[in-house]
């Protein structure tokens, strides 16, 4: 299989281009040139935000299997690669996200729930949701909806996550002490790895499928409790976990989602929204979800490679909590 990644050297990119050569196929990876492409991966330079920014693309002799597309800022960025590819790829991966769906989603959604509506693949820069589905639009309208696939991710974590949520709860979890666990323990949580989702995405790939799919695990797939307290066996860290309920947490003013990653409210929208999507569909084609433990010691391993930080995407929020306002948080929870 010769694949095209659209992107490539960062997350979500580089563990699709690691998992193709990973199976043998040929990787061409087009990219800007600020980081460097896998290893084994023949690059083609070019910002697609530019007059001729896809030239390189343009020029490039021969056709591919599958192209994977990872963009998140402007939709007619994908439209302009899309045309331009759509007689020279077979099929067409968009990597999208939950956030398309029209807010608030209720628990249990699937790929059939209302999507938000006023998004173009004309469009330039608008909201991460409608950047988004425009994207998804630009994608069916070039190769059209049997040779497309929309891959709507929920949240993503794993080795080279550039976002900054499980970085940031191992490192604070490494540095010790009593640590503002937010409740319930059992808090059931949804999200894929980057590599199940490579690996899906491949084998959606090789199957030929088409439309879109909700691409996180299972409902339930772990909890809170098994993730933080994964955290603290890897990095072996003298941390103390202080459960503390979820209205104590909220009554501080402190942000479920930044503040403190990975987390929102049970029986919320935001709970809902992220932790409660139908994936039937995806496990049905193909999708694997490795344990919470295998994520989380492998992200630390990572971790210690590039020494302690992870890089950051810059049109991302700075995540994690300031040590103070944790430290009085956890004081009222204990009534100090």
């Amino acid at each position: 299989m010769r694949l095209l990644l659209l992107g490539g050297t960062e997350f979500v990119g580089r563990t699709v281009a690691e998992a193709a050569l990973a199976r043998g196929w040929e990787v061409t990876v087009f990219h800007r040139g600020r980081h460097e492409a896998p290893p084994g991966t023949r690059e083609l330079l070019g910002d697609r935000t530019e007059v001729d920014g896809l030239a390189a693309l343009d020029e490039e002799p021969g056709t591919w299997d599958v192209v994977v597309d990872t963009w998140s800022s402007a939709p007619r960025a994908v439209r302009d690669a899309a045309r331009l590819l759509r007689d020279r790829a077979g099929r067409y991966v968009y990597v999208s996200s939950c956030s398309v769906y029209t807010w608030a989603p209720p628990a249990g959604y699937g790929e059939d729930a209302p999507v938000v509506e006023g998004a173009s693949p004309d469009a330039d820069v608008t909201d991460y949701a409608r950047d988004k589905r425009g994207g998804e639009l630009a994608a069916v309208d070039a190769f059209g909806a049997d040779r497309s696939v929309l891959v709507r991710a929920g949240l993503l974590l794993g080795p080279y996550e550039n976002v900054g949520r499980l970085p940031w709860w191992l490192n604070r979890v490494a540095r010790g002490g009593p640590v503002l666990a937010p409740g319930p323990r059992d808090l059931p949580l949804q999200y894929v790895d980057g590599r199940d989702l490579a690996e899906w995405i491949l084998g959606a790939a090789e199957q030929g499928l088409s439309g879109p799919y909700n691409l996180m695990s299972p409902q339930g797939h772990t909890t809170m409790g098994e993730l933080l307290e994964a955290c603290v066996r890897v990095t072996g860290g003298p941390a103390e976990l202080r459960w503390t309920a979820p209205e104590v947490v909220l009554d501080a003013g402190v942000e479920p989602w930044t503040q403190l990653p990975v987390w929102v409210p049970p029986h919320s929208d935001m709970h809902d929204a992220l932790h409660s999507a139908d994936v039937s569909r995806a496990v049905a084609t193909g999708l694997r979800c490795r344990p919470v433990a295998e994520t989380v010691a492998d992200t630390w391993a990572w971790l210690r490679d590039i020494g302690g930080t992870a890089p950051r995407r810059p049109d991302r929020t700075v995540k994690g909590l300031d040590p103070e306002v944790e430290a009085k948080v956890l004081a009222a929870a204990q009534g100090v």
